[in-house]
């Protein structure tokens, strides 16, 4: 049985200040950030404050990481407005929303029962960097109009939303500008020279003061919509646009595990236990599920708030449950306050946010290490920018099956002696590989012309498929055509086990082609 609040197993009393001071920083980031997300998304500001409600808790219980801190991503937000849109949902729509994250929830839950933890992390490294490079463009200029004061609607890829901005740029309102500038300055200065003050709540509380003292919406200041008081009241999923959602819904379930684990992973101490991938399947996969049912959009670790959580030095998840209990607080009692907040505040932050997933630095270390790996990720982000993130992430996932196929298909053949001829194969044989190994087998042999055997020293053959038995029988047939007899040596006993499951391996035994050493395969027979 899994056990639940495993962080606060033998949990110390003197932890509960530090628990308590962390939550509350951590806090500090989380929502305002949670409800700028929310807006990434097309969605009401309060689905990003639900959003640091039920998922966050049940974290909480099931989560391994100590300080990981979820709510929701911009990652996460993009790819949910995506595939909203993608579906035909109306913008907005909480009722989409419930449905698809109880989709995400689900296909994480499966992953976990099918203990897929291992397997749903290989995505590779070009693929996130170009994925997330995708997200932060597409992001960016779709924070522009509220940053500049503009009433025009995005549409279409990143050029031509980025083209509709530039071709209003003559209706930007300057009231809007100036305050947008004073909230970057606030959020960046702030977040490099004084790391330990929560800059998203400096920005927010600037915001309202300046909205209430200035009264900048009769300057043509734009505010968010109401935020209604309360707790969310649970509500079912409907089954409208599943269908349609559920690729989306795929792209967005491996990013939410890529994006909590490899956070996780980055902030665990090394006194702490390891991330349990699948147990992260099971946290993640159950806190989206459960979270749909309360108005909450698919949940994930956030690097920016686990990093204030972090720093504010939290022991347990402990902390998570004081940033839920402020989430509430805020929910129950300053819904009226957040009113009067600048569409402006949310964007900047957004876009501080997102800015940050731009690197250009990873773009120029995949290119000095390996071509290949570059161009994945610069097809990846240009795939994002024109056709779309969902698009994106298929090609994300398509290139991370070619990468890995790719180094499956790489075998060493390395000679160990010339005469008699042995050949020693430097990893498992795979369907992957077998054919470039048996072709590299065939061109050494050639260079080695009245050689009457070869043996393979195979060592790390750990098992045999068909198709490696088939290209092995295969092979002896090509050398046997020439007067060359294969042998083979150094097999583990799970391989010869398989082997001997075809018609033909008992034959090659009888004739001593097959022997658990070199020295014995190799040794001169009548």
């Amino acid at each position: 049985m899994t056990p639940l609040f495993p962080t606060l197993r033998g949990y110390r009393r003197g932890w509960l200040r530090a628990d308590v001071l962390a939550g509350l920083a951590a806090g500090a980031v989380v929502v305002p950030q949670a409800m700028a997300y929310a807006t990434i998304a097309g969605l009401p500001v309060q689905v990003g404050l639900y959003t640091c409600m039920i998922p966050m808790l049940l974290y909480a219980v099931l989560g391994g990481s100590r300080v990981l801190s979820t709510s929701t991503t911009s990652t996460i937000a993009t790819l949910t407005a995506s595939t909203m849109a993608a579906a035909g949902v109306a913008a907005g729509s909480t009722s989409a929303l419930a449905t698809l994250t109880v989709e995400v929830g689900l296909l994480l839950l499966g992953g976990w029962l099918l203990r897929l933890g291992a397997l749903v992390e290989n995505i590779s490294t070009p693929v996130l960097v170009g994925v997330k490079t995708g997200v932060g463009l597409v992001v960016a200029v779709g924070q522009l109009p509220k940053l500049l004061g503009l009433d025009v609607s995005l549409t279409g890829g990143f050029f031509a939303q980025l083209n509709t901005v530039v071709s209003h740029l003559g209706d930007a309102n300057s009231t809007t500008i100036a305050l947008s500038a004073v909230l970057l300055i606030v959020l960046v200065g702030a977040g490099r020279l004084l790391p330990r003050v929560p800059a998203p709540l400096v920005a927010v509380v600037l915001a309202l003061l300046a909205s209430v003292l200035l009264d900048l919406p009769s300057r043509g200041v734009a505010l968010i919509a109401p935020v209604p008081s309360g707790l969310p009241v649970p509500d079912l999923p409907g089954f409208a646009h599943s269908a349609a959602m559920l690729p989306g819904a795929i792209a967005i379930a491996f990013m939410v595990f890529m994006e909590s684990l490899s956070v996780g992973r980055a902030m665990r101490k090394p006194s702490e236990p390891a991330l349990d991938n699948d147990r992260e399947l099971l946290a993640a996969g159950a806190a989206s599920t459960a979270g749909a049912f309360f108005g909450a959009m698919p949940s994930a670790g956030g690097f920016s708030q686990t990093a204030v959580n972090d720093r504010a030095g939290a022991r347990t998840q402990a902390a998570q449950l004081v940033t839920i209990a402020l989430a509430v607080a805020v929910a129950l009692w300053l819904a009226p306050v957040l009113d009067e907040l600048p569409q402006a505040a949310l964007a900047a932050m957004v876009l501080v946010a997102v800015l940050g997933l731009i690197k250009p630095a990873d773009f120029a270390r995949l290119a000095r290490i390996d071509r290949m790996e570059f161009w994945i990720a610069a097809a990846t982000a240009f795939v994002g920018l024109t056709a779309g993130l969902l698009a994106a992430v298929a090609v994300g996932i398509g290139a991370t099956l070619i990468l890995v196929l790719r180094e499956l298909n790489r075998v060493t053949i390395d000679e160990e002696s010339a005469d008699p001829l042995v050949l020693r194969v430097g990893s498992g044989l795979y369907t992957a590989n077998v054919r470039v190994a048996q072709s590299q087998i065939l061109d050494v042999v050639g260079r080695h012309p009245g050689q009457r055997s070869v043996t393979l020293d195979m060592p790390r053959q750990r098992t045999f498929t068909v198709t490696v038995l088939d290209a092995l029988h295969e092979l002896s047939d090509q050398l046997g055509r020439d007067g060359v007899e294969l042998r083979i040596a150094g097999l583990p006993a799970a391989a010869v086990d398989v082997a001997r499951r075809t018609r033909w391996w008992k034959g090659w035994e009888d004739a001593g082609r097959v022997a658990p050493t070199v020295a014995e395969a190799t040794r001169r027979r009548p």
